[in-house]
């Protein structure tokens, strides 16, 4: 049976998701998700030599970072969480950021 993490490494290598959408999807609280994503970007790259791997190569954990609507800032300090205000314009407007495995 897989991981929690598993299943969301193996969600992430089919198409970019959001925290929501992977919270929606593996009915899990959308904070509990953030945590998990911290320990996959971590651990992603020592899975790369599992059997279900094209030739072994390595995986990258990249993330399209969160985004003020108002005013396009994309400069947070850290991209594997969801900010709640824009530093730059204080909007709350605030883009999820997209997590892929590739």
């Amino acid at each position: 049976m897989e991981t929690t993490r598993q299943r969301i490494a193996d969600a992430l290598r089919e198409e970019p998701r959001t925290a929501s959408d992977l919270a929606a999807t593996l009915s899990l609280p959308t904070p509990t998700v953030y945590e998990h994503l911290e320990h996959v970007s971590r651990s992603v790259t020592d899975e790369s030599g599992s059997e279900e791997r094209d030739g072994g190569a390595d995986e990258e954990f990249l993330v399209a970072p969160p985004t003020c609507r108002e005013c396009g800032f994309d400069g947070f300090d850290d991209p594997v969480n969801e900010p709640s205000r824009c530093p730059e314009c204080k909007s709350e407007r605030i883009e999820e950021p997209a997590f892929v495995i590739r």
